[in-house]
C-alpha cells in the first residue's frame, strides 16, 4: 500500500480482547501504513436489558466508570488522549490486576498528563449522551450481536469503510505476524459480500 490507511477500534477498557487486539493494532502501525485511532464504545450500554448471569451483570456494573472517564477525555482532550489513556488503564487493569475505582482512574489520569479529578466523572451521567453517541457510531455498522473489539476498516470501494468484529486473538502478534495478519483483514474487507470467519475460542486471554 502506497496511502495510509486509516482504522478506528471501538473498545471498551474493561474487555481483555479488545486490549489484546488494541495491542496487535499498535504493533501494525509499526510494519505497515497505518494509523489507528482508539474510540469509545461500552458493554454495559450495549448489555442493558439483556437477561445475563449474575457475575456478568455485576462486572458491567462496575464498567460504566471507566468508559465515562474515556469519553469525558474524548471530547476535552481529543483522540490521542483517549490512546493515550486506553493503554494506561489497560496496563493497570489486565496486566497488573489492580481493582477498578476511583484510585487506578486518578493514577492512569495522571500518569498521562491529566487532572486525576477526571475520576469523578465515573459517577456522574454528565457525558453519557456523548458515550451512547459513540458506542453507536462504533456498533451500528457491524451490528448488536458482537461486543469488543470492533473494527472499521477500509473497505473494497474507495472512501468506503467496512466494520468487523474481532480480530479476536491471543496472544497480541508482534512485528511481520502482525502486518500479515492485518494484510488478512484488508483482503477480507476487501472482499465484496464478507462476513464472518469464526472458531470456538479455547484458550483465555494471553498478555504476553
Amino acid at each position: 500500500m502506497s496511502e495510509r490507511a486509516a482504522v478506528d477500534m471501538f473498545f471498551d477498557p474493561v474487555c481483555p480482547w479488545a486490549w489484546i487486539t488494541s495491542r496487535w493494532l499498535l504493533e501494525v502501525e509499526r510494519v505497515r501504513p497505518v494509523d489507528v485511532r482508539f474510540r469509545v464504545m461500552s458493554l454495559s450500554v450495549l448489555n442493558e436489558g439483556r437477561d445475563l448471569p449474575e457475575e456478568y451483570r455485576k462486572l458491567l456494573d462496575t464498567a460504566w466508570g471507566p468508559v465515562r472517564i474515556c469519553i469525558a477525555v474524548e471530547q476535552q482532550h481529543g483522540s490521542q488522549a483517549v490512546r493515550d489513556l486506553y493503554t494506561a488503564l489497560g496496563n493497570r487493569i489486565h496486566l497488573a490486576r489492580q481493582e477498578r475505582g476511583p484510585e487506578l482512574y486518578r493514577a492512569a489520569l495522571a500518569e498521562v498528563g491529566l487532572d486525576p479529578a477526571l475520576a469523578e466523572v465515573a459517577d456522574s451521567t454528565e457525558y453519557d449522551e456523548a458515550l451512547r453517541a459513540s458506542h453507536d457510531a462504533g456498533m451500528k455498522p457491524v451490528g448488536q450481536d458482537v461486543g469488543t473489539p470492533v473494527i472499521h476498516v477500509p473497505g473494497p470501494v474507495p472512501g468506503q469503510t467496512m466494520a468487523f468484529f474481532g480480530p479476536v486473538v491471543t496472544p497480541a502478534p508482534k512485528g511481520e505476524a502482525a502486518g500479515r495478519l492485518w494484510d488478512g483483514v484488508l483482503l477480507v474487507a476487501g472482499t465484496p459480500g464478507f462476513y464472518e470467519l469464526k472458531r470456538t475460542r479455547t484458550e483465555e486471554p494471553s498478555f504476553d
